[in-house]
C-alpha cells in the first residue's frame, strides 16, 4: 500500500498538522496517506515499511523495515521502526526512530533552535531534522534526500510502502 510520494521534491508537503492528520494529494501523483490511518494500519496488523528511492540517473535505491508503527495523535503520532536492510548503504530513517511527527504549526522536534519542518519546507519525523528527507523541499534545509555516510543522495522522486508481515 503506498503512503507517501514525493514525485519532484516541490514545496508540496509543506502542510499543516490537520492537513498530515487526514491525507492529501495532487494530480501529479504527491502523496500522503495520512497519519491517522497510519495509526490504525500500524496498530492493527504487522507490517514492514519500504521506501523506493530515485535518483536523477542512476538506478532505483531501496531501504526496508522490518517493523513499522506510528502511535496515536495523543503521542503525537510517534514512530517507531526497526530491522533496517537495503541497498541504499545506510540506515537513515533510524535517526528519527521514535521522534514525533512535525510540522510548520507543530514542533515536536528535538531542535532547539528551529522547526526542523518549517527550516526543510516538510512534514515529517524529525529528531535534530534529519537523516532522511523524503518531505522535505528540494534545496531547503536538509533537502529533498537520503543521508549516507559519505554525503547524501539528493533524490528526484520517492515512495513509501507499507508491506503486511
Amino acid at each position: 500500500m503506498l503512503i507517501q510520494q514525493n514525485v519532484d521534491g516541490s514545496n508540496f508537503f509543506n502542510r499543516s498538522w490537520a492537513e498530515f492528520k487526514v491525507g492529501f494529494n495532487d494530480s501529479r501523483g504527491n502523496y500522503w496517506l495520512g497519519n491517522d490511518q497510519l495509526h490504525q494500519l500500524t496498530q492493527k496488523g504487522r507490517y514492514r515499511l519500504r521506501f523506493d528511492l530515485k535518483q536523477n540517473t542512476g538506478p532505483w535505491y531501496y531501504a526496508e523495515y522490518a517493523t513499522f508503527t506510528v502511535q496515536n495523535e495523543t503521542y503525537n503520532y510517534r514512530l517507531q521502526v526497526s530491522g533496517y536492510s537495503g541497498n541504499i548503504g545506510y540506515d537513515a530513517l533510524s535517526y528519527q526512530n521514535n521522534m514525533m511527527f512535525t510540522t510548520y504549526d507543530r514542533d515536536n522536534d528535538l531542535s532547539t533552535s528551529f522547526n526542523c519542518a518549517a527550516g526543510n519546507g516538510g512534514g515529517f519525523w524529525y529528531n535534530q531534522c534529519a537523516s532522511c528527507s523524503v518531505n522535505a523541499l528540494r534545496g531547503k534545509g536538509d533537502s529533498f534526500s537520503w543521508y549516507r555516510s559519505a554525503g547524501s543522495y539528493l533524490l528526484q522522486l520517492s515512495r513509501m510502502w507499507l508491506a503486511c508481515q
